[in-house]
């Protein structure tokens, strides 16, 4: 079962500007999350607007029957992109998508938003 890794690739954080930045931070993280994934069976994606602006930047990790979570937050830089890799291989290692929390890598710690529960196989 692929755990997958959705990065929102237009946030912004609240000292972003257009003068200054030529990418969003959401396109630094995703790019930082894309090559920490590199070698791993974690697959990235990135969408335009995971609509938590007030929490940017924003990611989601997600694997079928699993629990699923909303992340953000984060700056974009190479420490959080770890930390979500790191993260996301947890989630994919465990049977639910539960990890406990002593186990956290400490870059994703304060940054979770929202938990899903997996969809019903069934109607």
């Amino acid at each position: 079962m692929t755990t997958w890794i959705t990065v929102c690739d237009t946030c912004k954080c609240d000292d972003w500007s257009a003068e200054k930045d030529a990418l969003t931070d959401g396109e630094v993280l995703a790019a930082a999350v894309e090559k920490a994934a590199e070698g791993t069976d974690i697959k990235t994606r990135r969408v335009s607007c995971l609509m938590g602006c007030s929490h940017s930047c924003n990611i989601a990790i997600q694997a079928k029957g699993k629990l699923a979570y909303t992340l953000g937050k984060f700056d974009a830089s190479d420490t959080s992109a770890a930390g979500i890799v790191e993260y996301a291989q947890q989630h994919a290692a465990s049977d639910t998508g539960r990890v406990p929390f002593r186990e956290w890598p400490v870059a994703v710690k304060g940054h979770f938003i929202t938990r899903h529960p997996p969809l019903p196989d069934a109607e």
